[in-house]
């Protein structure tokens, strides 16, 4: 999380939707064999209060998470901003980013809420991308399926805490980000630009 103000989300709605776009998550968490992390698609509940997601058996992660204090990030569009493209002087390079931490305790799920978040996943995603018909489970081997989500275990963090950070030169006056998002649209990172047009607002600080 930045330390600096301007970089926290205004709208209070834009973290959780942000986590809804991207779908898909890092894990951390402590264990006795050190720090470990985990990355998988995230559900978000609608009232924005729990995270769901799988992991397979075998991740260094699995075993210790139940009970466990855990950090989830969701990132979004980066990339680096050259000093060169403000016209003040006297200007460092910096590195442009979205961001959203959330810390919760995770708890296991049992088989019925674990086949609950698949159907929910890929209804959600499947939806996403417009697939007509849909892909769903009863398309699959009964004994197979079993077999695969056997591998696997569900989980459902409560979040206690939102850390949101939302870096898109909003310390800098509207020209300058301007000048900021044309040179990232200009050296391929086109998304963080738009981000930077909608969301940057102006918020220039003294």
């Amino acid at each position: 999380m930045h330390p600096n103000s301007a970089f926290r989300p205004q709208q209070d709605e834009l973290p959780a939707l942000l986590v809804r776009e991207i779908g898909f998550a890092a894990i951390f968490a402590a264990t006795p064999d050190g720090p470990r992390v985990a990355h998988t698609p995230v559900l978000m509940s609608e009232d924005n209060a729990t995270l769901r997601f799988h992991l397979a058996r075998g991740n260094a992660l699995t075993r210790h998470l139940d009970g466990t204090t855990a950090l989830a990030v969701v990132q979004g569009p980066d990339a680096y901003v050259s000093a060169g493209w403000y016209a003040a002087t006297d200007q460092v390079p910096t590195w442009n980013y979205v961001a959203v931490e959330m810390e919760g305790i995770a708890r296991k799920l049992n088989d019925d809420a674990l086949l609950d978040l698949l159907d929910a996943l890929s209804a959600h995603h499947e939806a996403r991308i417009g697939a007509t018909p849909p892909w769903t489970r009863d398309k699959m081997n009964p004994a197979l399926f079993g077999r695969m989500t056997g591998a696997i275990t569900g989980f459902e963090m409560r979040i206690a805490a939102w850390r949101p950070t939302i870096k898109l030169s909003q310390n800098k006056s509207a020209d300058e980000r301007e000048r900021v998002a044309a040179g990232l649209d200009a050296t391929g990172h086109g998304a963080l630009a738009r981000l930077m047009r909608h969301l940057g607002g102006d918020r220039e600080q003294p």
